[in-house]
């Protein structure tokens, strides 16, 4: 098993997971800082630049690898709030991809596994109807500056099922909703709330976001290896789409801290604006049952609510 982005908030728990149930797993590191992480979970590492195309077929070639999994994301620990935050991942999953499927091909991998996003399907208000993998992307873009993070995720995925389709390579894509947990920036939220410094506008748009605890996300990676039917996309959401200003109210009763003070709209807009017009003003509520059917996934924690008490050791 390759693992390219085996450092990252899913990648880590991915590979804990394929060295438990006895994969032979190499992991790929950007920077030599890196490859002791990966060693510590008893897996290979291997260093290249996943936009260097030459280097990393060669240490894609070297480890000869059934499956690659591709997880590649270079987003902010703060979280994206501008829409240049993503300039590095939409690079990856733009060019990374290419790069990383023409070298799983070259060397004959069989199956090839892809992180993508249900924000796939657009921005803004996309309606309270249950969003399937057979509605249409890219249905709702209210801002030009945010078309960049929709093309790079069509992008990835238009490459993996045009060479699945051609029968080169086994390509599946999950999409993910909004981490949260261990290594998702959770962990920063609860700091920020202990000292009331992450206010929650007052009016916010969103009357519903996707989301997924990363333990269940790695859980469904691990399904799509085996489960995941050649040439398929699959929605990775638990069961009760919520607004993010629900979820820090409720990381905020987690773990006791103050309720989150109200600011203006406009303060956040202008502190950041991809934000807003991703999590806050977006309600984009994503049916799971396609992933529950074909990979016999099921999240653990159905709602946030749930995973959060997991998240803080609180009882129920």
């Amino acid at each position: 098993m390759f693992v390219a982005g085996a450092t990252g908030a899913l990648g880590v728990p991915v590979v804990r997971r394929l060295i438990s149930d006895g994969h032979t797993v190499i992991g790929l590191a950007k920077t030599r800082q890196r490859t002791s992480q990966i060693e510590s979970f008893g897996a290979k590492a291997v260093i290249a630049d996943a936009l260097d195309a030459e280097a990393l077929r060669k240490v894609v070639v070297a480890s000869r690898p059934d499956v690659v999994v591709h997880m590649l994301t270079a987003i902010p620990d703060r979280g994206p709030m501008w829409a240049s935050d993503l300039d590095a991942t939409n690079a990856l999953r733009t060019k990374g991809t290419k790069n990383l499927l023409s070298a799983a091909i070259d060397v004959g991998a069989r199956r090839f596994v892809a992180e993508s996003m249900v924000f796939i399907y657009g921005f803004g208000d996309l309606g309270d109807d249950l969003v399937t993998e057979s509605d249409a992307v890219r249905r709702s873009c209210p801002r030009a500056w945010l078309k960049p993070a929709l093309d790079a995720l069509v992008s990835e995925e238009d490459e993996i099922l045009q060479a699945t389709k051609a029968g080169q390579i086994e390509g599946i894509c999950l999409r993910f909703g909004g981490f949260y947990g261990p290594g998702t920036g959770t962990d920063r939220m609860v700091h920020l709330l202990q000292r009331r410094l992450l206010p929650i506008p007052k009016r916010a748009l969103s009357r519903g976001a996707p989301w997924i605890h990363i333990k269940d996300a790695a859980a469904a990676v691990i399904a799509g290896l085996s489960r995941g039917k050649a040439g398929e996309v699959y929605n990775i959401v638990d069961d009760e789409p919520l607004p993010v200003t629900v979820m820090v109210r409720g990381l905020a009763d987690a773990i006791h801290a103050p309720r989150p003070w109200h600011i203006p709209m406009w303060f956040v807009r202008l502190a950041a604006p991809f934000a807003v017009a991703t999590w806050l003003n977006t309600t984009l509520r994503v049916s799971n049952a396609k992933a529950k059917k074909d990979l016999a996934w099921q999240p653990r924690y159905k709602t946030i609510h749930e995973g959060l008490r997991d998240f803080v050791k609180v009882e129920p």
